[in-house]
Parts: C-alpha cells; structure tokens; sequence
C-alpha cells in the first residue's frame, strides 16, 4: 500500500518535508481488529508535536493520522461490530486496557495503557489501516467523507472540551485560537445553546472574520479584552500567550480549559506574565482536555449529524501531507485539512 512515513523527529523550522512516500506491506486484521480502506483522513496539530517530538512515536517509521474515515473490507475472527462495507470512523484513541478503573468507567482515555492512534500504533496516512473495532465508529449517512474526518478530532475532543467547561445556556463563552477544533465548537454550541455569546480571540484576521461569519458575536486579537468577562474559555492553540491572556478574561469563578495534547516552548517566558490578583485570583480554575474518550467521539457524531454540523474544510492528496502540514505550522488555516485516499490507485 502507498503511505506517508516519519522516520524520526525533526525541527520543521528546518526541514519542509518531514514525511516521505513508501510502500509498505498491506496489514492485517488481528482476531478482535477490522480492516479499513481508508478514504480521507484529517491532517492535525497533534501530528506537528509528533513530528517535532513533543508528543513522539515509540518506534519509527511511523504512519501518523488519526481523523480517519474509510470502509471495513476484512474482520478478524471475533470482530462482529461492524460489517463488510461499512462506512467508519477511526480516531485519536486506538485501544487503551479495558480493565483499569478509568476504562471501567467511560474515560479510557486516562487509562495508563492509552494508545494513540498514528502515534503508538500505524495511522491514516496510507490506504489501510487496522484498528481494533470498539475503536472504529459507525460514520452518519449525512456527513461525507471529508465532512466527517475533522469531527473525529477536532470535533470530538472540542466536545469534550466544551463539556469540561460545565458552560450553561446564556452564559459568555471564549475560544482563543480558530483552526478545525474551535469553529466546529462555536457550531455546535450555537445549536446546544442558542443564547450563549460566543467570543473569539485569534491573531489573524482572516480567523477573525470567519469566526463573525459563523456567528460570534465579538472577535480580537489574543491579546485584546473581550467586552464582558467570559464564564469559559477554551483554549485550542499550541502555545502559551494565550494561556495568559485568557485567564485576563475569565469571570470570577470561570473556567479555562486547555485543548492541547503538549505546548510548544517557544514563547514559553510569556508565563512570567502571569500576575496573581489578574489572571488567577476570584476562584478561577484551569483543566487540561487528555486525549479523547470512546463516548465523545460517538456522542458527538450523533450530535453533529442531528444538527446539521459540516466543519469548513480544505483537500489535499496524499503526496501534499507534507504541504498540508507545512500550511498548519504557519497558521494557514480556514477549517481543516484532509488527505484524499480513495482516489490513489493501487
């Protein structure tokens, strides 16, 4: 099968093509595993902190990708859920143990043994994959493959986000930063909680003005005050300042939630700004998101295809990852990125 491999970390500031072209063995279903013929898959910034290191492969090469969206054309032994043809969606979690107290209780995603998928084990940026088939979900008829791919991580871990934020129907919401994640959650709460304020901080304007376009009632610059205090905010960037300025902005008892899986360190001294009577004090809290949870992905595919969610997207075929990849670590974003798989013939 053709895929786009990581041989080992590098600095992408250096290099422009972190990934190369193979062709590798087509894998096979273990006994509880399905095989999918991947069609699309989301390209992420998790996969710049894997490429950087931040977040790093055990083993090399690496296929990365996990927004995957593809068709089951083979079943191990024991695999009943899903049948030849169906349509799935492979996410972030690719298995964690099943026996721990956190996988007994629906967060398999602070199991100890959590794998990732396109980091622990071989993800969607080749024209198969094998996942184990708890960790494959039934994709809905109304969303195509493109639409469905970013919903899988952006979607899914926004999701989760936003149910960390404890938010309520009329109260004031923050999203710092605008790439794949934060538009589909400002979506979704618009069709949640209608009368909900949505505000959004981002450095472009570009981001800016999409995010009017889908209904925020305020956007800025990161470092801008938003014109009331916020009861959340949801942070989606890969760095540090605005971290800070978002708990400027937070309401006495309000919430900022990290959607991050590692932050870069680059502006990592932004921190000494950090003044206790301004960003901390009045009972303000901060909760990280950790990866992703089986219920989140399949909730909030239920979600979005009851309210008509389609995120903003861009295609690219499966030899321009690397141009895909380049774009997000410049901030070149409107919507997500997906790879076109269905398409590379064999």
């Amino acid at each position: 099968m053709k895929a786009m491999i990581l041989k080992s970390i590098c600095d992408m500031t250096q290099t422009r093509e972190p990934l190369e072209p193979a062709e590798l063995p087509d894998p096979s279903p273990g006994d509880g595993d399905v095989l999918v013929r991947v069609n699309a898959c989301g390209v992420c910034h998790t996969e710049l902190d894997e490429i950087e290191g931040r977040t790093p492969p055990p083993f090399f090469p690496m296929v990365l990708g996990h927004q995957v969206v593809g068709t089951v054309t083979e079943r191990g032994s024991r695999a009943k859920l899903h049948g030849i043809g169906d349509r799935v969606g492979i996410a972030w979690i690719y298995s964690s143990c099943g026996r721990c107290s956190w996988c007994r209780s629906g967060d398999e995603n602070l199991c100890p043994e959590f794998q990732a998928t396109g980091r622990d084990a071989f993800g969607g940026y080749a024209q198969y994959m094998v996942v184990p088939e708890s960790s494959a979900f039934k994709v809905p008829g109304c969303l195509t493959d493109y639409e469905a791919a970013p919903l899988l991580c952006a979607g899914a871990i926004g999701y989760r986000s936003l149910r960390l934020t404890g938010l309520g129907n009329g109260q004031a919401l923050g999203l710092t930063g605008f790439g794949a994640s934060a538009h589909l959650v400002l979506k979704m709460v618009r069709y949640r909680f209608p009368e909900t304020r949505i505000h959004v901080f981002a450095r472009s304007a570009s981001e800016r003005e999409f995010a009017r376009d889908l209904g925020a009632v305020w956007a800025g610059d990161t470092a801008e005050t938003a014109p009331e205090p916020l009861d959340a905010i949801i942070d989606t960037t890969p760095v540090w300042k605005p971290v800070v300025e978002a708990l400027r902005n937070l309401a006495p008892g309000g919430r900022l939630v990290i959607n991050a899986i590692r932050k870069e360190s680059v502006d990592q001294d932004y921190l000494l700004k950090l003044d206790y009577p301004e960003h901390l004090w009045m009972e303000k809290e901060i909760k990280s998101v950790a990866n992703v949870a089986k219920r989140d992905v399949a909730e909030f595919l239920e979600l979005a295809a009851d309210a008509g969610i389609h995120p903003e997207y861009q295609l690219y075929d499966l030899d321009q990852a690397n141009t895909a990849l380049m774009e997000l670590k410049k901030g070149i974003i409107r919507g997500a990125k997906i790879l076109v798989l269905q398409e590379v013939k064999d």
